[in-house]
């Protein structure tokens, strides 16, 4: 027999299974990733589109890149400490605005892209040792006849939203008295054609960043990096905040790495040979940032 449920019953059932649906998504959130990796069996990568070449998408649209490497090892890592016999690896895209967010709410587990450790991000995720250094600078065209900073008084700049170039160019001493009008690309590519197409003069950018979207560039020989280095910016690994067990396993993954000689293979592997998906060498050697983090591996940020 079919009965219809009163109107009091059906507001009390649509309660219970709110209820139950927002316990689902608090204890996912409670839970330590590695309990969490243990009862579902699998572990969610945050990955990046056009971040060449720590993660992006290669020409069968699957992510790879230097970061995406290192994570895997931490995956293996991950996989043996738990004793399973397969772990699978699902991937969600990520960008500049989300990324922290995506991860605080328990829908990317590491997040592994070229995301910058600053002290004002630590209070709300959990950064891993450092995995690379870069230099904040800007990319122009070769004929933009923009050679420093003051050549961009009164023109438009981009950089890419969510990102920590924002500011910078103020704060630089030689550009604290121009006036730019800044504005922003949805991601590094996009922000990267507004430069080609000239709606901007300068993108600043990570060093390795410009490098690998020029690198990629139709005409490559059209533009160019500029000078001065605006900022130093350490890269890590990104997790939930106060997960001590999984910040303990990705850094010993990382040291042992580092100790062993086997991160200058992958770093090799992404910046001194071709890459996907157009083989372009980006000849990009260690910088001497990098090889200290490397010598001595720390998790330090920056303000």
């Amino acid at each position: 027999m079919k009965r219809n449920l009163g109107k009091n019953a059906k507001v009390a059932l649509f309660g219970l299974l709110a209820n139950v649906a927002i316990f689902g998504v608090a204890h996912a959130q409670s839970q330590g990733t590695l309990d969490k990796v243990k009862e579902t069996g699998s572990i969610t990568i945050g990955n990046r589109e056009s971040s060449v070449p720590f993660s992006y998408l290669d020409g069968n649209q699957k992510p790879v890149g230097y970061s995406i490497d290192l994570c895997h090892k931490v995956v293996d890592a991950i996989k043996a400490e738990l004793k399973l016999s397969k772990l699978e690896v699902k991937y969600v895209p990520v960008t500049s605005q989300n990324r922290i967010p995506l991860v605080q709410n328990g829908t990317v587990d590491l997040e592994c892209g070229s995301t910058t450790h600053k002290l004002d991000r630590a209070k709300q995720v959990t950064f891993s040792n450092t995995t690379f250094v870069a230099n904040v600078k800007m990319a122009v065209k070769t004929d933009s006849g923009v050679s420093d900073i003051d050549d961009l008084n009164g023109k438009p700049v981009v950089t890419t939203t969510g990102t920590t170039s924002d500011a910078l160019i103020k704060k630089h001493e030689r550009g604290a008295k121009i006036d730019i009008k800044n504005i922003y690309g949805k991601d590094h590519a996009d922000s990267f054609l507004m430069l080609d197409s000239g709606r901007a003069v300068a993108f600043i950018m990570d060093d390795i960043l410009l490098a690998g979207l020029i690198a990629n560039a139709k005409e490559p020989k059209q533009f160019k990096i500029i000078e001065p280095s605006l900022q130093k910016e350490p890269y890590g690994i990104m997790f939930r905040k106060d997960d001590a067990s999984l910040k303990a396993l990705v850094d010993k993954t990382l040291v042992g790495l580092m100790k062993s000689g086997e991160i200058n293979n992958i770093y090799s592997k992404w910046f001194m040979k071709p890459i996907p998906p157009k083989n372009i060498n980006l000849n990009f050697p260690q910088s001497a940032e990098t090889k200290a983090v490397f010598s001595s591996p720390n998790d330090k940020g920056i303000e």
